[in-house]
């Protein structure tokens, strides 16, 4: 009899997610399956969840929410040491990882996929005693995600986000930050803009920021966008929709396994980590190839 944990945050995406929880959990209950549902209340509480669950032999996660949330759930797997198949429900604003790996929406066929029992195992980025599933970042806008809050961005949904930027650019003004990247590929002192250290391909909505990345290749894609003026930041965000923005000569573009970034500013520069707060530079980013099982149609 497989014992499934489902795992849920409330306040991710629009309100209709406790109803799919519960649906699922109906279905789940009347397939045989042993079934207990678990909904957060705070960060970490997935994580900590996860681990508990693992620690008690259960057989498998579902979870229900955004990118946040899965990477609370894959964070506990990796501190577990022990991989168990995590089904992920995209409920949240953003959810770039389960958009890339084209995951059903709809209750029928997310069980349907859950019941079939078919998984693969996807690689993970660390960086420093941080993970993520889909993406590291630092420099310009890569703040916003966790500067909406909650109420928001269930209101306005991935709008949000840009409502956001939008309000943010006259502060930022497009200030470089300057910083050492340093890997076995690229060594180098740039002024930046931003850089973004990629797990999968589909970055804030935009599906082909890292155009050559695979969750199962063993590397982290990084994307680097050079001090621009303004017309040539306008060229690159356009270029971005086709990934042709890889070809400006603004943007360096590469694959590593292990990569450290360094600031050499006097202020502090932070890390966005799949969306939430991530700590502060200077950071070594690695992979951690196919540590995170994840159920798959």
């Amino acid at each position: 009899m497989q014992r499934v944990k489902v795992i849920c945050n409330p306040s991710s995406g629009r309100q209709i997610i406790q109803k799919k929880a519960d649906s699922l959990c109906n279905l789940l209950i009347n397939n045989g399956y042993v079934v207990a549902k678990f909904n957060t209340k705070a960060k970490d509480d997935a994580m900590n969840e996860t681990i508990k669950t693992v620690k008690e032999g259960w057989d498998s996660i579902i979870v229900f929410g955004g990118d946040g949330t899965v990477n609370e759930v894959a964070k506990g797997i990796a501190i577990s040491g022990k991989k168990i198949p995590v089904g992920i429900m995209s409920s949240g604003t953003v959810n770039d990882f389960a958009n890339y790996m084209k995951f059903p929406k709809d209750i029928d066929n997310f069980f349907k996929m859950i019941k079939n029992g078919k998984v693969m195992d996807v690689d993970l980025g660390k960086v420093n005693d941080e993970y993520f599933i889909n993406v590291a970042a630092s420099g310009l806008l890569t703040d916003i995600g966790y500067k909406v809050s909650p109420e928001i961005k269930a209101i306005f949904g991935k709008m949000a986000y840009y409502i956001e930027g939008l309000k943010e650019i006259p502060k930022s003004r497009f200030k470089p930050i300057r910083v050492r990247f340093e890997s076995h590929e690229f060594t180098s002192e740039e002024d930046i803009l931003l850089y973004l250290i990629s797990n999968t391909a589909s970055i804030g909505g935009f599906r082909k920021i890292a155009p050559d990345a695979d969750v199962t290749d063993g590397y982290l894609d990084v994307v680097i966008i050079k001090k621009s003026e303004v017309q040539d930041l306008a060229q690159i965000f356009i270029s971005i929709f086709s990934g042709e923005h890889i070809n400006h000569p603004n943007v360096v573009y590469f694959k590593s396994k292990k990569i450290s970034v360094q600031s050499l500013e006097d202020e502090e520069i932070t890390i966005d980590i799949d969306g939430e707060y991530g700590g502060k530079l200077p950071a070594v980013y690695e992979v951690l190839p196919k540590s995170f099982q994840i159920f798959v149609p």
